[in-house]
């Protein structure tokens, strides 16, 4: 993990010597990134639409064959996306008011009757063991994770990872917590210089068995599946400005 770790910092740090890039080289990878993380984020939770189809509703055309939900749901991510990219340039602390706002435009269409509101259920986790908090602690516990998330000595990536799956433990919605949470994630990397980790739904076993892990108090393994996420959309940067290959890093299991 140590060696993934400065893998990352030194490709990161060799991306911001470039300086800033040209206007339209900034643009279609903004464009790309957003398309992109919309599309897998999405398709982890179920949705049907394809990357293709994603770029296609975002510019505003119908798919064929695909549910009026799956679409909502390709722009309501896009649109949190947007705000989340705000939110980077902002010093504000990471609160639960900021993530009852994006989870309020994740499922703004899609869902809107539970945008933006914690749980008042209890609900059980699909194919996890874990039983969530009761609902009446859920405000408590939001928020004692974000403040203990900021304060945590850790390496940011490994920090931010840790967050990410405490709270998809706490499970504070009652739909959207995984897209609302990668959101969070991404906000949390992008702040600390990062840039945002691409989860891929063939990742979806290695994500999803490195949460279980770590609602064991076991992280190394949510960890590695965020630094890969951070060190596949380094590969677009990379490819996009012709920059030289990177010593190969070992793959946990699972991830492609």
């Amino acid at each position: 993990m140590n060696a993934l770790l400065a893998s990352l910092d030194q490709r990161t740090k060799r991306l911001n010597q470039l300086g800033p890039l040209p206007v339209e080289t900034r643009r279609s990878l903004a464009e790309a990134l957003r398309t992109r993380v919309t599309y897998a984020s999405n398709a982890i939770e179920g949705n049907r639409l394809t990357l293709a189809e994603t770029q296609v509703v975002l510019s505003g055309v119908t798919v064929g064959g695909k549910s009026l939900r799956d679409h909502l749901e390709a722009i309501d991510h896009a649109d949190a996306w947007d705000a989340m990219l705000q939110w980077t340039r902002s010093n504000e602390p990471i609160t639960s008011f900021l993530l009852r706002s994006l989870h309020g435009l994740v499922l703004r269409r899609s869902r809107p009757e539970h945008a933006g509101q914690y749980r008042q259920e209890a609900v059980a986790i699909a194919g996890s063991p874990l039983v969530p908090p009761d609902p009446i602690i859920v405000p408590g516990a939001v928020d004692e994770l974000l403040a203990t998330s900021q304060a945590m000595g850790a390496h940011p990536v490994v920090a931010g990872a840790i967050m990410h799956a405490r709270l998809m433990g706490i499970h504070p919605f009652v739909d959207g917590n995984g897209r609302t949470g990668r959101l969070l994630l991404n906000l949390w990397l992008m702040r600390h210089g990062y840039v945002p980790a691409i989860l891929e739904p063939g990742d979806r076993p290695a994500y999803y068995a490195a949460l279980q892990a770590a609602d064991g108090g076991v992280f190394d393994p949510i960890g590695d599946v965020v630094a890969h996420g951070i060190s596949r959309t380094l590969r677009v940067y990379e490819e996009v400005l012709r920059l030289g290959p990177e010593p190969p890093t070992p793959k946990p299991p699972g991830l492609h």
